[in-house]
């Protein structure tokens, strides 16, 4: 394969999970050479399609093992560390290994990495908790973590700004298709519901979050290597700003799709998610980052997508 121009050393920690086997071909096929350090404890094959080409390296290994990052970090030109428990259900689950994970493991990558170095790495809306009510969550609102992986991805991303080479990115709920499939996150999970179930009961069906589709968020991570010496040392949130919705506003969206999908507010009872936050993308928008991908376009593809899966087992947790 001919190297482009703007070729670059790209190492990707966890790059087979939800976002890294979207991530991962459009790297390649850009012409740059792609490093991806993963466990692959699932034994499938999110990434086997890209195999082909020789400018991807895969390496099975754990992202908290310090000898692995040693031989890997020194000879890349971006870093993007994914290798997460992702979500609050997940890392309840596992504590010790979502603060391994989660924080510590990107606090060692960071402490290897020179200052030519280029780390973007994720961190999610979750970190400003529960916002107040009809204010728009800004990069200087103040952070408000209420779940352990809301706390480990705050103080990793805290090590990451610290450090002078860093750009983080606060990811929406993320949704869409991909190679590694969730079926736990919102959008993905009551589209799912729809199709299967035909009915879903809404805990606290007013808590409002931001949306954003997974190939967006991978064209967020290209603008911020490609824009990285304005973008520098900052947090951006990335989301659609016409998707703070509430559960029931998605719920809506969805029945647009399928008409008789059926949605109920529980009357009684509550949501352990206590994520309540709407939230401003303004910031990243001004650097020249636009979404492709609107949630009704999102929608349709998960719809078709749900015709060729039948069970739970792409589930997170």
């Amino acid at each position: 394969m001919k190297k482009s121009e703007g070729h670059m050393k790209i190492l990707i920690t966890g790059g087979a999970g939800y976002i890294g086997s979207t991530m991962v071909p459009r790297l390649l096929e850009q012409g740059h050479e792609v490093t991806v350090l993963d466990t692959f404890a699932r034994g499938e094959t999110e990434l086997a399609a890209v195999c082909a080409n020789e400018n991807f390296n895969p390496v099975k290994g754990d992202a908290r093992d310090t000898r692995l990052l040693d031989e890997l970090v020194p000879k890349a030109d971006v870093l993007i560390p994914l290798a997460a428990l992702v979500g609050a259900p997940l890392c309840k689950l596992d504590p010790i290994a979502a603060k391994t994970l989660n924080q510590d493991a990107v606090v060692d990558l960071v402490k290897r990495t020179s200052k030519d170095q280029k780390i973007v790495f994720p961190v999610t809306n979750s970190g400003y908790g529960i916002g107040e009510s009809g204010k728009l969550c800004t990069e200087e609102s103040p952070l408000n973590p209420i779940s352990l992986y809301g706390v480990t991805k705050v103080e990793a991303e805290k090590a990451v700004l610290d450090n002078g080479n860093g750009v983080t990115l606060r990811l929406a709920t993320v949704f869409g298709m991909a190679p590694r499939m969730r079926l736990d996150l919102l959008v993905n999970d009551f589209t799912w519901r729809a199709v299967t179930d035909r009915a879903v009961v809404i805990f606290e069906g007013h808590f409002k979050r931001n949306y954003i589709h997974v190939r967006d968020v991978v064209k967020g991570f290209e603008h911020a290597i490609a824009n990285f010496e304005t973008m520098r040392g900052q947090a951006y949130n990335l989301g659609l700003s016409d998707a703070n919705l509430s559960k029931i506003e998605l719920c809506q969206k969805i029945q647009q799709h399928v008409p008789n999908f059926v949605f109920l507010e529980a009357p009684i009872g509550e949501d352990p998610d206590k994520r309540d936050y709407i939230v401003s993308n303004e910031k990243v928008e001004a650097t020249g980052w636009r979404p492709d991908w609107s949630l009704d376009r999102g929608i349709g593809e998960l719809l078709r997508g749900y015709r060729m899966i039948r069970n739970s087992r792409f589930s997170n947790v």
